[in-house]
Formats: structure tokens, C-alpha cells, sequence
């Protein structure tokens, strides 16, 4: 049972985080349009039940995300909330096609402004991107800054990019600066080169895919960096692992389906629900600071934060690793 108002420090900074967070990317119309009032009231039932952190980014819905949440937290306290945005990209119109926001001609956000994304990792460029976040959002701060999706773009989130978030950070216009993406390999080359304090890795150290343990977390272990693990449910795979689920944002390999659903065999023996083991699985990791959960509905949120009060017994984790599921290096939850 994980307790949602628990809190931990970010790295070696005096920042405190909450073990639990929103995601806002589905806020943000991701793979289907919602509306504002929907998607604001997911936010005020989150602060409703506890939740103080809340994670957001320009991508999300082309501006959409961050306006709603800014919405939503206009009247809560702000200093018992952490908000984390993302620089990397700025909205402008009449932005060229992104191919990678695609899948089969189909764009991941749906009905969203017109003002594309742009990437843009100069030192201008990440300190204006936070300007004009915090004029959508209307918050006069993020508590965490994160480089967003630079895979592509390294040598210049490693240089000018990271220059930005530094001397914000040591302007104390934020407390904490770092990197999110979806591979752990391009994360770490971050880590090892620029002074870091948190990263957000999506899908790459959950239940299924630990990818990162080979190389991301034994070195944000050496250096104090913190992690924020989302995707824990690697696109919905984690809840339900049928055919036609989908890993990685795309349908499953066959591969892919047939080892989440000996995972869930095994928690299924243990009365266990698969989704309640997806979600409390990374908080074991001594980096991991926080877990987001992404709910599309006041329902999913519900229902994502009782998975964190289910009852795991310790032999779950044991058959996980004797059937070859889990690794014998992998933390797992008392």
C-alpha cells in the first residue's frame, strides 16, 4: 500500500515531491479530444484526493494541457503543489509536420490549436519556451523544468539547452532542472554530461520493461539524480494485455503480449490485479521519486489510485523472478 501524500527530495536539492503525480498528456487531447471542463475536472478531483504534483509540457495538446491545468490550480495553494513543465519545443504557426506526433497518418493530438511544436533547444529559445508556458499556464513558477524528447537533439540539450535550465536554476527561477523521454540510452548520456537533478523516463522502467536498469538508473544511483517514472502501464498493456493492446503507444508485438500475460498469470494466482502491481512496482527503486498516473476520466483516476492501496504479498515478486519475469537485481516492493 503506497500512500498518496507521501513526499521525497529531488536529487540534492531541497525540493520535496509527492510519491504520486498527475500526467497531463491525455488532458492535453492525446490519442482523442476531451473537453476543458472534462479535463479540468480531472485536475480538481486530483487535488480533491491529495495529489500535489502535476506534470505538463507544451506538446500536450499544442498549449491545451498546460492552460487547463493552469485553470485548475488557480485557486489551490501554491505552495503546497509541485508543477513541472518542458522546454524544447515552442508553438508557432505555421510549424512543419512533426512525423514522429503521427502514426498511420494520424495525428497522436486530436483537435488541438493550430500553433505546431518547433524544436528549439538554443538558450533563447528553452528560456522563452518558459516564458510562455507560465503565460498559458498563468502560475508564477514551475518547480521543475525537463528537457523535452531530445533524442534527436542532443549536443544541443546538453549544451545550450541545459545552459538555459542552469542558470535558471541558479537564478532561482526554478528548483530543479532535468531531461524527459522514452529511452533510458540518451537520458543517461545527459545524466553523465550536465549537473541533472531529476529525469522523467516514460515506459522504460516498468513491470515489463526495465530497459533502464542497464544503463539510466545505476547512474542517476552515482549521481543523486532522482527519477520520475511514467508510462508505468506501457500504453495500457500493464491494465489489460489482450490482443490489440497497445506497448509503446503502437499495438503489441506478439513477443511483447505473451510476456505481459505470464506477468499477469502470476498475479492473477496472488489475487492480485496486474494494473496494482504495474503501479507500485517502480517506488521501489531507491531513485525512483515519484510515479505519475495519466487518467483520461474522474473514473480512471479513481480507479489508478486504489491500485496504490492494494495489498501485494512478497511472493508475488518471489514467482516473478522464478519464472523468469523479474531479473534477481531488480528492486522490488517490501
Amino acid at each position: 500500500m503506497i500512500d498518496v501524500t507521501a513526499r521525497t527530495r529531488v536529487g540534492r536539492t531541497d525540493l520535496v515531491v509527492p510519491r504520486i503525480g498527475l500526467g497531463t498528456a491525455v488532458l492535453g487531447n492525446f490519442l482523442g479530444a476531451i473537453s476543458d471542463e472534462d479535463a479540468i475536472a480531472v485536475v480538481d478531483h486530483a487535488l480533491a484526493r491529495g495529489l500535489r504534483y502535476v506534470d505538463t509540457a507544451p506538446l500536450y495538446g499544442h498549449g491545451l494541457a498546460e492552460r487547463r491545468v493552469g485553470r485548475a490550480v488557480a485557486t489551490a495553494p501554491r505552495d503546497e503543489l509541485t508543477l513541472s513543465t518542458k522546454v524544447g519545443r515552442l508553438l508557432r504557426e505555421g510549424a512543419p509536420q512533426d512525423e514522429s506526433q503521427y502514426h498511420d497518418g494520424i495525428a497522436f493530438y486530436q483537435d488541438v490549436p493550430s500553433a505546431g511544436p518547433v524544436w528549439d533547444f538554443t538558450y533563447d529559445g528553452v528560456r522563452q519556451s518558459v516564458a510562455e508556458s507560465l503565460e498559458r499556464a498563468g502560475v508564477d513558477r514551475f518547480d521543475i523544468l525537463l528537457m523535452h524528447d531530445p533524442d534527436d537533439h542532443l549536443a544541443e540539450a546538453g549544451s545550450t539547452g541545459y545552459q538555459a535550465l542552469r542558470d535558471l536554476r541558479a537564478e532561482g527561477s526554478v528548483q530543479a532542472i532535468g531531461a524527459g523521454m522514452n529511452n533510458s540510452a540518451p537520458l543517461a548520456e545527459l545524466v553523465a554530461g550536465c549537473e541533472l537533478d531529476v529525469v522523467l523516463l516514460a515506459g522504460r522502467y516498468t513491470l515489463l520493461d526495465q530497459t533502464a536498469m542497464g544503463d539510466l538508473m545505476p547512474l542517476c544511483a552515482e549521481r543523486g539524480v532522482s527519477v520520475v517514472v511514467g508510462g508505468v502501464f506501457n500504453s495500457g498493456i500493464l491494465i489489460d494485455p489482450v490482443p490489440g493492446a497497445r506497448f509503446n503507444y503502437l499495438p503489441a508485438a506478439a513477443d511483447v503480449l505473451a510476456r505481459a500475460a505470464a506477468i499477469r498469470s502470476v498475479c492473477e494466482r496472488h489475487g492480485v490485479p496486474l494494473a496494482a502491481a504495474a503501479v507500485q512496482f517502480p517506488l521501489a527503486h531507491p531513485c525512483v521519486s515519484t510515479v505519475l498516473v495519466g487518467p483520461r476520466t474522474i473514473d480512471e483516476l479513481d480507479m489508478d489510485l486504489s491500485l496504490f492501496e492494494v495489498e501485494i504479498p512478497p511472493q508475488l515478486w518471489a514467482d516473478l523472478r522464478r519464472e523468469g519475469l523479474l531479473a534477481d537485481d531488480i528492486p522490488t516492493p517490501a
